[in-house]
């Protein structure tokens, strides 16, 4: 019986540990495009560049921040990027690792 408890624990620690790699991979595989780290001027970026290179943005998302920018001028915070409207706080955090000004 000892060794029936023991051989559970050993697979479940082992399965535990498998899937905490696995998480951290899949974090690791978001901010990278194919091995390349994914860096993002949200200040000079076009809004193809902007769906296909941040997370969450999708084509009215993209043209919305394009357009903010033209009416309002440079991001002077990457934070400022709230203030476009679709976009929140949330959406803001996800991406942040992947944009500059």
């Amino acid at each position: 019986m000892k060794h029936i408890t023991s051989l559970i624990s050993s697979v479940v620690l082992a399965i535990m540990l498998f899937s905490s790699n696995m998480a951290l991979a899949k974090e690791e595989s978001a901010n990278k495009h194919e091995g390349i780290e994914v860096v993002v001027n949200i200040n000079e970026a076009g809004a193809e560049e902007l769906k296909t290179l941040l997370v969450g943005i999708g084509e009215s998302k993209a043209r919305a921040i394009v357009e903010y920018r033209k009416v309002n001028g440079r991001f002077s915070a990457v934070d400022e990027l709230s203030n476009v409207k679709g976009i929140g706080d949330k959406l803001v955090e996800k991406n942040r690792s992947r944009m500059t000004l």
